[in-house]
């Protein structure tokens, strides 16, 4: 038997995020993180980020690109992100109106990592099926 065993380094305080949750906490039941991953891993949120890394689009092309989301949940997942400041909603004063979606340098930056987990899943999705199948 070795004795050397490593151990782990002692526990220290996180940093606070906006004085009420520790850093790192997404598993608190509290912790604004889950919200913002919901919004971005969602089914639709991770879609529409992935969508408009390819540059500004309007609603209807999104609902276009984005095969079986209904305009209520495209709409919903837009005012999500737009909240979250990855996405920016430009309404241009013409008739009939017309609206512009793009990615903030912030959605920017998320979405080349949901880009980057998407292309993972479409990479292995003949092994994940094959598994799928055998369960």
């Amino acid at each position: 038997m070795s004795d050397d065993i490593a151990t782990p380094p002692p526990m220290t305080t996180p940093p606070m995020l906006g004085g009420k949750i520790p850093r790192g906490e997404v598993f608190a039941a509290a912790c604004p993180s889950r919200q913002i991953l919901n919004h971005v891993t969602g089914r639709w949120g991770s879609l529409v980020l992935v969508a408009l890394l390819d540059g500004t689009l309007r609603f209807s092309e999104l609902r276009r690109r984005i095969g079986g989301v209904s305009e209520r949940m495209l709409a919903q997942a837009l005012q999500d992100l737009e909240s979250d400041g990855f996405v920016t909603r430009h309404a241009h004063p013409v008739m009939p109106p017309r609206v512009d979606y793009s990615l903030t340098p912030m959605g920017y930056e998320i979405g080349q990592h949901v880009r980057d987990l998407t292309d993972w899943v479409e990479g292995n999705l003949p092994r994940i099926l094959g598994h799928r199948a055998e369960v």
